[in-house]
Protein backbone atom coordinates (compact mmCIF):
# COMPACT_ATOMS: atom_id res chain seq x y z
CA UNK A 1 0.00 0.00 0.00
CA UNK A 2 1.46 3.55 -0.98
CA UNK A 3 1.82 5.71 2.14
CA UNK A 4 -0.93 7.11 2.91
CA UNK A 5 -0.34 8.76 6.77
CA UNK A 6 1.91 9.70 9.17
CA UNK A 7 1.09 9.44 13.02
CA UNK A 8 1.69 12.31 14.90
CA UNK A 9 4.76 10.76 16.62
CA UNK A 10 6.81 9.57 14.04
CA UNK A 11 10.26 8.71 14.19
CA UNK A 12 12.61 8.72 11.03
CA UNK A 13 15.39 5.91 11.54
CA UNK A 14 18.42 6.17 8.92
CA UNK A 15 20.35 2.75 8.64
CA UNK A 16 24.13 2.00 8.27
CA UNK A 17 24.86 5.56 5.93
CA UNK A 18 28.73 5.30 7.33
CA UNK A 19 31.90 5.67 5.60
CA UNK A 20 32.51 1.85 5.18
CA UNK A 21 28.50 0.95 4.29
CA UNK A 22 28.46 3.95 1.19
CA UNK A 23 31.69 2.92 -0.11
CA UNK A 24 30.52 -0.72 -0.95
CA UNK A 25 29.24 -1.41 -4.36
CA UNK A 26 25.30 -1.09 -4.60
CA UNK A 27 22.10 -1.23 -6.57
CA UNK A 28 21.24 2.60 -6.79
CA UNK A 29 24.22 5.09 -6.21
CA UNK A 30 24.59 5.83 -2.41
CA UNK A 31 24.97 8.89 -3.20
CA UNK A 32 21.38 9.95 -3.87
CA UNK A 33 20.61 7.78 -0.49
CA UNK A 34 22.50 9.99 1.58
CA UNK A 35 20.65 13.02 -0.13
CA UNK A 36 17.33 11.89 0.11
CA UNK A 37 18.13 10.87 3.48
CA UNK A 38 19.15 14.22 4.31
CA UNK A 39 15.91 15.82 3.07
CA UNK A 40 13.96 13.33 5.31
CA UNK A 41 16.60 14.46 8.10
CA UNK A 42 15.75 18.31 7.50
CA UNK A 43 12.49 17.59 7.29
CA UNK A 44 12.25 15.99 10.84
CA UNK A 45 14.45 17.85 12.76
CA UNK A 46 11.99 20.87 11.45
CA UNK A 47 9.29 19.79 13.25
CA UNK A 48 11.02 18.13 16.44
CA UNK A 49 10.05 14.61 15.93
CA UNK A 50 12.73 11.81 16.87
CA UNK A 51 15.83 11.25 14.85
CA UNK A 52 17.57 7.78 15.16
CA UNK A 53 21.08 7.29 13.21
CA UNK A 54 22.39 3.58 13.19
CA UNK A 55 25.13 2.36 12.03
CA UNK A 56 26.42 -1.20 12.24
CA UNK A 57 29.97 -2.08 13.99
CA UNK A 58 29.94 -5.73 14.35
CA UNK A 59 28.19 -9.02 13.22
CA UNK A 60 25.92 -11.38 15.06
CA UNK A 61 27.86 -14.77 16.06
CA UNK A 62 26.57 -18.02 14.71
CA UNK A 63 27.68 -19.92 11.84
CA UNK A 64 26.65 -19.12 8.02
CA UNK A 65 28.30 -20.34 4.54
CA UNK A 66 29.39 -16.36 3.81
CA UNK A 67 32.88 -15.28 4.75
CA UNK A 68 32.54 -13.01 8.04
CA UNK A 69 34.27 -10.19 8.88
CA UNK A 70 37.23 -10.47 11.12
CA UNK A 71 35.56 -7.99 13.95
CA UNK A 72 38.28 -5.28 13.00
CA UNK A 73 37.24 -2.42 11.13
CA UNK A 74 39.53 0.55 9.15
CA UNK A 75 39.78 3.73 10.64
CA UNK A 76 36.65 5.44 9.68
CA UNK A 77 34.64 2.55 8.53
CA UNK A 78 31.88 3.07 11.09
CA UNK A 79 31.73 6.89 11.34
CA UNK A 80 28.19 8.12 10.03
CA UNK A 81 28.67 10.18 6.43
CA UNK A 82 28.97 13.74 7.41
CA UNK A 83 26.29 14.86 4.87
CA UNK A 84 23.90 13.53 7.49
CA UNK A 85 24.86 16.51 9.50
CA UNK A 86 24.40 14.93 12.94
CA UNK A 87 22.81 16.70 15.72
CA UNK A 88 23.18 16.73 19.27
CA UNK A 89 19.45 16.07 19.41
CA UNK A 90 19.83 13.00 17.21
CA UNK A 91 19.40 9.42 18.93
CA UNK A 92 22.37 7.27 17.76
CA UNK A 93 22.27 3.30 17.64
CA UNK A 94 25.54 1.37 17.34
CA UNK A 95 24.50 -2.40 16.27
CA UNK A 96 26.06 -5.59 15.67
CA UNK A 97 23.00 -7.52 14.23
CA UNK A 98 21.06 -6.94 11.35
CA UNK A 99 17.82 -4.99 12.83
CA UNK A 100 18.97 -2.03 14.88
CA UNK A 101 16.63 -2.60 18.14
CA UNK A 102 18.37 -6.41 19.01
CA UNK A 103 21.27 -5.64 21.85
CA UNK A 104 20.13 -1.83 21.93
CA UNK A 105 18.33 0.61 23.57
CA UNK A 106 16.23 1.80 20.19
CA UNK A 107 13.10 0.11 21.41
CA UNK A 108 12.72 1.80 24.99
CA UNK A 109 13.81 4.96 23.24
CA UNK A 110 10.95 4.94 20.86
CA UNK A 111 8.51 4.63 23.42
CA UNK A 112 9.88 7.02 25.77
CA UNK A 113 9.17 9.46 23.14
CA UNK A 114 5.57 7.87 22.63
CA UNK A 115 6.47 7.08 19.22
CA UNK A 116 3.71 4.26 16.99
CA UNK A 117 4.73 5.00 13.24
CA UNK A 118 8.52 5.00 12.06
CA UNK A 119 9.82 5.83 8.66
CA UNK A 120 13.18 3.76 8.28
CA UNK A 121 15.87 4.67 5.18
CA UNK A 122 19.06 3.59 4.66
CA UNK A 123 21.43 0.64 3.22
CA UNK A 124 20.81 -2.30 2.96
CA UNK A 125 17.36 -2.69 1.94
CA UNK A 126 17.56 -6.49 2.16
CA UNK A 127 19.50 -6.43 5.65
CA UNK A 128 19.64 -3.84 7.83
CA UNK A 129 16.43 -1.71 6.99
CA UNK A 130 13.86 -5.23 6.28
CA UNK A 131 15.36 -6.57 9.83
CA UNK A 132 14.61 -3.53 11.76
CA UNK A 133 11.64 -3.16 10.20
CA UNK A 134 10.52 -6.56 10.96
CA UNK A 135 11.33 -5.77 14.39
CA UNK A 136 9.15 -2.74 14.51
CA UNK A 137 6.61 -4.26 13.11
CA UNK A 138 6.65 -7.06 15.73
CA UNK A 139 6.87 -4.16 18.71
CA UNK A 140 3.62 -3.25 17.25
CA UNK A 141 4.92 -0.05 15.27
CA UNK A 142 3.19 1.28 12.20
CA UNK A 143 6.16 1.23 9.49
CA UNK A 144 7.09 3.54 6.45
CA UNK A 145 9.99 2.95 3.88
CA UNK A 146 11.50 5.82 1.94
CA UNK A 147 12.11 3.73 -0.86
CA UNK A 148 14.02 6.15 -2.79
CA UNK A 149 16.15 6.53 -0.22
CA UNK A 150 17.21 3.36 -0.01
CA UNK A 151 19.69 0.76 -1.74
CA UNK A 152 21.12 -2.53 -1.69
CA UNK A 153 24.48 -4.34 -2.71
CA UNK A 154 22.26 -7.07 -4.87
CA UNK A 155 19.49 -5.63 -7.03
CA UNK A 156 17.22 -8.25 -6.90
CA UNK A 157 17.58 -8.38 -3.33
CA UNK A 158 16.73 -4.58 -2.97
CA UNK A 159 13.75 -5.22 -5.75
CA UNK A 160 12.29 -8.10 -3.33
CA UNK A 161 12.43 -5.77 -0.88
CA UNK A 162 9.91 -3.24 -2.00
CA UNK A 163 7.95 -5.18 -3.98
CA UNK A 164 7.32 -8.29 -1.98
CA UNK A 165 8.17 -7.71 1.58
CA UNK A 166 7.51 -4.20 2.75
CA UNK A 167 3.65 -3.86 1.63
CA UNK A 168 3.57 -6.86 3.93
CA UNK A 169 4.93 -4.76 6.94
CA UNK A 170 4.06 -1.32 6.22
CA UNK A 171 3.23 1.32 3.75
CA UNK A 172 5.81 2.56 1.04
CA UNK A 173 6.49 6.18 -0.49
CA UNK A 174 8.92 8.49 -1.86
CA UNK A 175 10.79 11.04 0.06
CA UNK A 176 8.60 13.65 -1.60
CA UNK A 177 5.49 11.86 -0.47
CA UNK A 178 7.04 11.36 3.17
CA UNK A 179 7.88 14.68 3.44
CA UNK A 180 4.36 16.16 1.99
CA UNK A 181 2.53 13.72 4.39
CA UNK A 182 4.50 15.43 7.46
CA UNK A 183 3.43 18.82 5.95
CA UNK A 184 0.05 18.04 6.45
CA UNK A 185 0.38 16.21 9.44
CA UNK A 186 2.36 18.80 11.62
CA UNK A 187 0.56 22.01 9.76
Amino acid sequence: MAVTTLDQNTALIVIDLQNGIVALPTAHPTGEVVQKSRVLLDAFRARRLPVVLVNVAGVAPGRNEQPRHSGEFPAGWTDLVPELNQQPQDHLVTKRTWGAFTGTDLQQYLKGRGVTQVVIVGVATSIGVESTARQASELGLNVTFGVDAMTDLNADAHHNSITRIFPRLGETGTTQEIVALLEQTRA
